[in-house]
């Protein structure tokens, strides 16, 4: 199946990693920009199957991106993400040529459905890439439904996190995790206190990964955290 590529247009750097990350990992080409120029220059230069596109935008808004992106496309697909709920910007992102208007906050599967929607009413057909639910790591197997973690004929039960933390990581083997999209992903939450707790799992899981000297994980600095395995 043809891989569909989206503009994600968002100005906030976490939330637009995040979107572009879990967007990805379904299967989609992402270009991010996080101004309404840099987007609608995005725009004239590449093809895109659908545009998500944040309201409340820096140099150009939301709406009149999608009014300039309107004037080159009338067909194309637009969703509109904003933190606004008031029924006039609802109707006036109707109005302009929006296909979608969700609020935030807003679960990637309720988004992922939500493009899927607006792709078939075009006649695009989209499958949500399920992620695998057992991985090897080197000598390693990690079951991540059962929080199952197996190295020869030892076995460990994980706890939740330590299991969510874990899957991030295989899901982006020999890449960087950045350390925002765990932290909204399992923690919801991006404070200093839960940035701790998460170095907190990731020293335990370094601990029960070291019996396989083929398996790092190593802080980025500025970044997040990278699990090579060689």
């Amino acid at each position: 199946m043809e891989q569909q590529k989206i503009l994600l247009v968002e100005d906030d750097p976490n939330l637009g990693t995040i979107l572009e990350e879990s967007l990805e990992l379904q299967g989609f080409s992402v270009i991010r920009c996080e101004d309404g120029e840099e987007a609608h220059s995005a725009f004239l230069q590449e093809r895109f199957d659908l545009c998500l596109i944040d309201v409340m935008l820096p140099k150009k808004d939301g709406f009149n991106l999608a009014r300039d992106i309107r004037h080159i496309s009338q067909d194309m697909p637009i969703i509109f993400l904003t933190a606004k709920s008031l029924k006039e910007d609802r109707i006036k992102g109707f109005k302009i040529g929006g296909d979608d208007y969700i609020t935030k906050p807003f679960s990637m599967e309720e988004l992922i459905l939500r493009i899927q929607a607006v792709l078939k009413r075009i006649g695009i057909k989209t499958e949500i890439k399920e992620d695998p639910l057992e991985f090897t790591i080197g000598d390693y197997i990690f079951n991540y439904e059962g929080h199952i973690l197996q190295y020869d004929q030892e076995t460990r039960k994980l706890t939740h996190k330590e299991a969510e933390l874990l899957r991030l990581l295989c899901l982006h083997v020999n890449k960087t995790l950045e350390r925002e999209v765990a932290l909204k992903h399992i923690w919801d939450d991006d404070s200093y206190f839960t940035t701790r707790s998460m170095d907190v799992y990731i020293s335990k899981l370094r601990k029960y990964l070291k019996s396989d000297q083929r398996i790092e994980i190593l802080n980025i600095h500025g970044k997040g955290f990278k699990m090579i395995v060689r």
